[in-house]
């Protein structure tokens, strides 16, 4: 197993250090999901978050480290990281969805979880509350708001599209091998990173590095690929009930900020916040924001303080 650089320090390990967390595993559709449970357990509200494509929980560290006053539980995907894949499903959005509803529902909590997703999560969310999952608010971090291939580097994700399918084309050994390129994660790395940080930019490479290629097997890999960059929020954003927080970023490559206000505008109770100057890793780059944003949404909690 791959393991963090020590030599690399995690700007927010101080503030995660200081947040309760309990390591929990459970059977969902014959995956075996393991999930964090960070904050109080006692705490009034509970948010339920959804890593994006290829990560797991650990991406999303930087802001619930920010977060005090809140419970915050965080599951691997199935495929990713801890979590084995789906056996009872595949890993579409309808696959990721309805685990996320059965995951929840396991979970048996006193009061409906808000739900959070960043990137794939963001539209892995936006399904399973469009399908009829339960929720106070929803939470889109670098919320996916066109087609893939739409998009405003679609030219990239073109070059993504040819990777994978080169991956699917070889022999399995090889094709696993190219699809946990280290040096494909590392150009994927430094195309994402849009701060001037020469900490930060060491941290967010060495999270890439240890955590982007923790996926099961090249299949399940693939069939998750052709759900992130099949769907987006926008398919599903008429049938959203409930109050949505939008945090996007003036600087995305995958969703300009024309696609966020279009979707903002589709969805029957949502506020849009762009933040400048950074791309698709505002949970890496900007994650006090965001917290702060989380908690002024959400009317509970507090942000640490610095």
């Amino acid at each position: 197993m791959t393991v963090p650089n020590r030599a690399v320090t995690n700007p927010y390990g101080a503030l995660l250090a200081a947040t309760p967390v309990r390591a929990e595993r459970v059977s969902i559709l014959g995956s075996d999901t393991h999930y964090w449970d960070y904050g109080p357990v006692d705490a009034p509200l509970v948010i339920v978050a959804v890593h994006g494509f290829r990560g797991e929980h650990h991406g999303l560290e930087p802001v619930v480290a920010q977060l005090r006053g809140v419970r915050v539980i965080s599951p691997d995907l199935p495929g990713f990281g801890e979590s084995t894949p789906l056996v009872e499903a595949r890993h579409d959005i309808d696959g990721y969805s309805n685990w996320l509803r059965t995951f929840i529902a396991s979970l048996a909590l006193p009061t409906q979880p808000v739900i959070l997703g960043h990137s794939f999560g963001s539209i892995v969310s936006a399904a399973a509350v469009a399908g009829g999952l339960a929720t106070p608010a929803l939470i889109l971090i670098n919320p996916i708001a066109a087609p893939a291939l739409k998009g405003p580097k679609a030219f990239v994700t073109g070059l993504a599209v040819f990777y994978f399918r080169a991956g699917a084309a070889l022999p399995e050994k090889l094709g696993q091998a190219v699809l946990a390129s280290r040096l494909i994660t590392r150009l994927t790395s430094e195309g994402m990173a849009k701060t001037k940080d020469p900490g930060l930019r060491a941290f967010i490479h060495d999270q890439h590095r240890t955590y982007f290629s923790r996926f099961s097997d090249r299949d399940t890999l693939l069939e998750a690929f052709q759900a992130s960059t099949g769907h987006n929020v926008l398919q599903f954003a008429p049938k959203i009930p409930v109050r949505t927080l939008l945090i996007a970023a003036d600087n995305d490559p995958i969703t300009t900020v024309a696609d966020e206000e279009k979707l903002r505008d589709l969805l029957p109770a949502a506020e849009l916040h762009v933040l400048a100057d950074v791309g698709h890793l505002i949970h890496y780059e900007r994650p006090r924001e965001a917290a702060e944003l989380i908690v002024s949404f959400l009317g509970v909690g507090t942000v640490a303080a610095r």
